[in-house]
């Protein structure tokens, strides 16, 4: 009986190298960035120098790319999760902006970004204001043309239900109250009731 030959060493790596790399299939990238516009009110933004609109990219693999109405804008943090802004170019009214992102697969995804630029402070009128020893009560409404989203007294914000027009009443202690009313846009007017 002749003694079978044995396998050389070489092919045998040869196949264990196989049976190992069957098991590291590569799976494909099915997945298109996801853009989610967030901030103020998705896309409403007040007249200044310093409002943006913001909002980020979701891609499994990485975003390596965003632009808005094809022009790059700088990504911020990861690119699995890229955080994004820019700056409206209207001064007033509405505008339509595409954003769009492409990740290292290639997919491409875009939206269409309706931007409302609010020039428009929002309004307090003070119904009432009284004073017991040390205590300020004061009631009135806060009015906007777009939607009052904030109300403070002396820098404590008033649980409310956002709207054009917004009854309050407060407390505070002290000589006077400050009043802030922000809107959706992050337009603010402040007023002192003493």
């Amino acid at each position: 009986m002749v003694p079978a030959a044995s396998p050389r060493p070489a092919a045998l790596l040869g196949l264990l190298g196989a049976a190992l790399l069957s098991g590291c299939a590569r799976t494909a990238d099915n997945f298109t960035p996801r853009i989610v516009v967030s901030g103020s009110d998705g896309g409403t933004v007040a007249q200044s120098a310093q409002a943006a609109v913001r909002g980020y990219v979701v891609d499994d693999v990485g975003v390596v790319q965003i632009t808005v109405d094809g022009k790059p804008v700088p990504i911020e943090g990861s690119n699995k999760i890229a955080n994004f802004k820019f700056q409206p170019a209207a001064k007033s009214g509405k505008a339509q902006y595409t954003v769009a992102a492409r990740d290292a697969a290639g997919h491409v995804s875009k939206q269409t970004v309706t931007v409302l630029v609010d020039a428009t402070a929002p309004q307090i009128q003070i119904g009432s204001y009284s004073r017991v020893g040390n205590l300020i009560r004061v009631s009135g409404i806060a009015s906007d043309n777009n939607r009052v989203s904030q109300i403070l007294i002396d820098g404590n914000r008033l649980n409310i239900s956002p709207g054009q027009k917004v009854e309050f009443y407060a407390e505070t202690t002290g000589v006077y109250a400050d009043l802030t009313v922000i809107d959706v846009a992050g337009n603010k007017v402040t007023k002192r009731a003493q």
